[in-house]
C-alpha cells in the first residue's frame, strides 16, 4: 500500500465544510472526507511549526526532551525506516526550514527531497519573488502540487510514500485576490499582518483589519484545497485511488480575535506593527503567555485507505500517532521508542477507545529562556510556556503563574468562552495530575518539571 500525508500549515479544522462550515470553500477535501475516517478529536502534540514536523516524524512528543532545534541524529524518522525497507520516500515541501537555516535536517531519510524556496522567510528572496507573480500557479502550494503530480507521473507504478507540506494557509495571505473575493467582496488588495497580540494592543490595528486578514485567510484556505483537488484527480487518472492511502492533517491553528482579540497563534510582549520578518536585533519582542485554545490545538485528520468504509471517529488523537499508523499502513514494525499509536485500528473499528488525555503545548521552556519559535529566530520568553490537557469532556490551560490556569468544559461551551476552574478545582486538579504522570512518563528533566508540579488556583 502506498501512502501520501498532505499537512497543509495553519488549517483550521472549524474552517473545513467536513467539519461543519458552511461559508469557507473546500469542496476537494470535503469530497476526500466522504470516502475518509474524519477525526473530530484531533490534537497537536509539540507546537508549533518545526516541534510539530519532529513530532510526525519521530511519533514521538519531541517537545519533552527538544525546543525548535535541528533534528537529532540519533531520532528514528520515518523517511528513513521506509527507505530502508525498500519503499521509494520523498518528501516535496514549501514550508521553510526543513534544510535551510540553521542545518535543520528535517529532509534526513528521504531518497528524494524537494524544496519549493521563496517562502516568507528566505530574506531577499521572498518579497522579491512575490512582486513578479502574475498567475495562480506561481504561488508556493500550487508549485508544490504541480511538483508533486510531475513526481507521480514519474514513479507512480513504485511503491512509494509521498510527503506533501504546503506552507500555506500560513501567513502572508496572499492567493489571487478572486479567492479573497469569494468572502470579502469589496477586497482592495490590502495585506494585513498578522499582529502576535491582542489587535486592541497594536497602534493602528482595527476590528475591520482582523475580518478583512481573515477573509485572506479563508482565500488561501480555497486556494490550497483547490489545488489538493487537482492532486486527487490526477492520482484517480493514474489509478492510484485503488492503491494509495491518504492522510490530511495540519501542525496547529490560528487566532482571528477569538479570546478577547487574539490575533496570531502565539502573543508577543509589546507587540508593534513591525511584521517578524521586517524586525531586527534590536527590535525583536519576547514572548509572553500564548494559551492553546481549540483554535489552535485542535487540527483536522483525514484518513482515506481503499476499501475501508467511511465514517467519523471521535476519541482523542494526537499528532503523535500519525508516525506509527504510516507504519502500520504500510505494513512495517514499529519501533520501540515510538510513542504514538497506530490509529490504523479505529479506521477499521471506530468504537475503539482512543486516548485518555492528549498534550498540546509548546516544548517546555522558563522564564527567561532564549527560545526559537515561529520563525526560527531566537526570542526570550516572559513567563513559563503554557501547556493544554484535554480530555473527553475537559481543556486545562495550564500555566505555573498564580490564578492564571483556565478550565472548560467543552460540551457546554466548545468556544471556551466560560473558565469553570473555580466551580470545578477538583477537575482542575485531576488535570494537572495528567500533566504531572505525563512529565514523569516522558523522563522531562527536573527543572522544567518541577516548577509545573502545582496548580496554583
Amino acid at each position: 500500500m502506498n501512502v501520501i500525508w498532505i499537512i497543509a500549515d495553519t488549517f483550521r479544522q472549524d474552517h473545513l465544510g467536513c467539519y461543519g462550515n458552511r461559508i469557507v470553500q473546500t469542496p476537494s477535501l470535503d469530497a476526500l472526507a466522504a470516502k475518509s475516517i474524519r477525526f473530530d478529536r484531533h490534537y497537536a502534540a509539540s507546537f508549533p511549526t518545526m516541534p510539530a514536523r519532529a513530532d510526525f516524524l519521530t511519533g514521538r512528543w519531541t517537545g519533552c526532551f527538544m525546543p525548535w532545534w535541528p533534528l537529532p541524529r540519533n531520532l528514528v524518522v520515518l523517511p528513513q525506516i521506509l527507505s530502508t525497507n525498500g519503499f521509494t520516500t520523498v518528501g516535496i515541501v514549501d514550508t521553510p526550514f526543513y534544510i535551510r537555516r540553521y542545518a535543520m535536517g528535517y529532509d534526513r531519510g528521504f531518497q528524494n527531497f524537494i524544496e519549493i524556496p521563496g517562502q516568507l522567510y528566505d530574506i531577499g528572496l521572498a518579497g522579491d519573488e512575490r512582486k513578479t507573480w502574475r498567475f495562480e500557479f506561481e504561488r508556493f502550494a500550487p508549485q508544490t502540487y504541480i511538483k508533486a503530480m510531475e513526481w507521480l507521473e514519474m514513479h507512480y507504478k513504485e511503491d512509494f510514500f509521498l510527503y506533501i507540506d504546503t506552507w500555506d494557509p500560513h501567513e502572508p495571505w496572499d492567493a489571487p485576490a478572486y479567492y479573497t473575493e469569494l468572502y470579502w467582496p469589496d477586497y482592495d488588495g490590502e495585506q494585513v499582518n498578522a499582529a502576535y497580540a491582542h489587535w486592541y494592543d497594536v497602534p493602528g490595528l482595527t476590528e475591520e483589519h482582523v475580518q478583512k486578514a481573515h477573509a485572506c485567510y479563508c482565500g488561501e484556505c480555497t486556494m490550497v484545497d483547490t489545488w489538493i483537488g487537482y492532486f486527487l484527480r490526477r492520482m484517480e487518472n493514474m489509478g492510484l485511488l485503488d492503491k494509495t492511502a491518504i492522510i490530511f492533517t495540519s501542525d496547529h491553528g490560528f487566532y482571528f480575535g477569538e479570546h478577547d482579540g487574539l490575533f496570531g497563534k502565539t502573543v508577543r510582549a509589546y507587540p508593534g506593527i513591525v511584521p517578524f520578518w521586517e524586525e531586527t536585533d534590536n527590535s525583536r519582542k519576547a514572548w509572553t503567555r500564548s494559551p492553546l485554545f481549540e483554535e489552535t490545538a485542535l487540527c483536522p485528520l483525514l484518513i482515506y485507505i481503499p476499501g475501508l468504509k467511511p465514517g467519523v471517529y471521535k476519541g482523542l488523537t494526537s499528532a503523535i500517532d500519525l508516525m506509527p499508523t504510516v507504519l502500520n499502513i504500510m505494513g512495517q514494525k514499529i519501533p520501540d521508542e515510538v510513542e504514538g499509536r497506530s490509529l490504523l485500528p479505529m479506521v477499521k473499528d471506530t468504537s475503539i477507545k482512543g486516548h485518555e488525555f492528549v498534550i498540546t503545548g509548546h516544548p517546555f521552556a522558563n522564564r527567561g529562556t532564549i527560545i526559537r519559535s515561529v520563525d526560527g529566530k531566537e526570542r526570550p520568553v516572559q513567563v513559563d510556556l503554557d501547556t493544554t490537557v484535554t480530555t473527553d469532556k475537559w481543556s486545562l490551560l495550564y500555566s505555573t503563574q498564580p490564578g492564571e490556569s483556565w478550565l472548560y468544559h467543552l460540551p457546554s461551551d466548545p468556544r471556551q468562552e466560560k473558565n469553570v476552574i473555580y466551580e470545578h478545582p477538583e477537575v482542575a486538579k485531576e488535570l494537572h495530575q495528567l500533566l504531572v504522570k505525563f512529565m514523569h512518563d516522558y523522563n522531562v528533566a527536573p527543572e522544567l518539571r518541577d516548577p509545573r508540579s502545582e496548580l496554583k488556583l
